[in-house]
């Protein structure tokens, strides 16, 4: 009444054949039953996620602003560290995260994933029901979702107990410097896929340089190769905005095999997973998982890392580490 808008009961909604109907298939009472289970159209969500790849200076805002939050909360988690090594572990960690993401903005912007040791090199370990080892690496992947719905993906790994070892440093070096790579190849103008191939040719020539990829780098690198790939299960980046994985129903020319435009929010986020039980690979890489994730804004230049409020690289985290104990 207030806002002068018209409504009507659902019994009265009458849906035309050629309806253009949004969200997930409708099977609900109320306005699903008046919907009839009809599926939703794929057309309406390709053209909704290309609308969204280019983000207004108000959203770019918003995204800036669930980063500054996030990186709050990667503080509160990392205070919270000695705790969770004593009692409470990894999911008192991330009740750490989500208590802060509810606080200061909406809610975290999707499972938020801590995990220690062995569950690091798992790719979305939500469970959070492991202890924390003191000296082994700890994976955090948080983001903060803000009251508009926009949300931040940020993931850094840090030593629990402070102090990376030689083997840890030995890692997170290697992905530092695929990150490195694939943040240089964000540019405008450039193909989607640059920043990709970028950081996995630096992870290939790693894996190979210690003895651990079985065939030579070109061969990895191949179409038909990609024997690296077992070591890094996901892509390098995606869309991000009023979802973590923003755009994701564009269509392969708009996404994948696109250009990077002025406007964009993306994350760049290479990594490395040596699972425990993994018997193929030297003794001192297993249980061993390193994943850098950073947000990014592209401009008409270049780009803005929104989250390099937080360092990259394993000397700057030690220091992190020890100013925000």
């Amino acid at each position: 009444a207030a806002l002068g808008i018209r409504v009507r009961p659902i019994a009265e909604l009458d849906v035309v054949d050629d309806a253009l109907i949004a969200g997930a298939a409708v099977v609900a009472r109320g306005a699903g039953a008046q919907l009839d289970g009809r599926r939703r159209s794929a057309e309406l969500a390709r053209v909704l996620s290309e609308l969204r790849r280019i983000k207004d200076a108000w959203e770019i805002a918003e995204l800036r602003s669930a980063v500054a939050n996030t990186i709050d909360g990667f503080v509160e988690v990392r205070r919270e560290i000695p705790r969770a090594i004593e009692r409470g572990g990894e999911r008192w960690l991330q009740g750490t995260f989500d208590r802060h993401a509810r606080t200061v903005g909406q809610a975290p912007g999707y499972a938020t994933i801590v995990g220690s040791g062995a569950h690091a090199p798992i790719l979305h370990w939500v469970r959070a029901d492991g202890e924390i080892d003191p000296e082994a690496l700890l994976l955090l992947d948080m983001g903060v979702e803000n009251r508009s719905g926009y949300t931040a993906d940020v993931t850094r790994t840090v030593p629990a107990s402070g102090r990376f070892s030689d083997v840890q440093r030995q890692v997170h070096d290697l992905v530092e410097r695929s990150h490195r790579a694939g943040l240089a190849a964000v540019q405008p103008g450039k193909p989607w896929a640059d920043f990709h191939a970028a950081s996995m040719e630096v992870l290939a020539q790693g894996l190979s340089d210690w003895g651990v990829l079985p065939v030579s780098v070109d061969e990895a690198l191949s179409e038909t190769g990609q024997q690296h790939r077992r070591f890094i299960v996901c892509g390098v980046g995606h869309h991000l905005g009023l979802d973590v994985h923003d755009c994701d129903a564009s269509s392969y020319e708009a996404y994948l095999g696109g250009t990077i435009e002025p406007g964009m929010s993306l994350t760049v986020e290479p990594g490395l997973y040596f699972h425990a039980w993994d018997e193929t690979i030297p003794p001192e890489l297993r249980g061993i998982g390193v994943r850098l994730e950073d947000d990014l804004i592209v401009t008409e230049t270049g780009t803005e890392v929104l989250s390099d409020g937080l360092p990259i690289d394993a000397a700057g985290i030690e220091r992190w580490m020890a100013e925000t104990a």
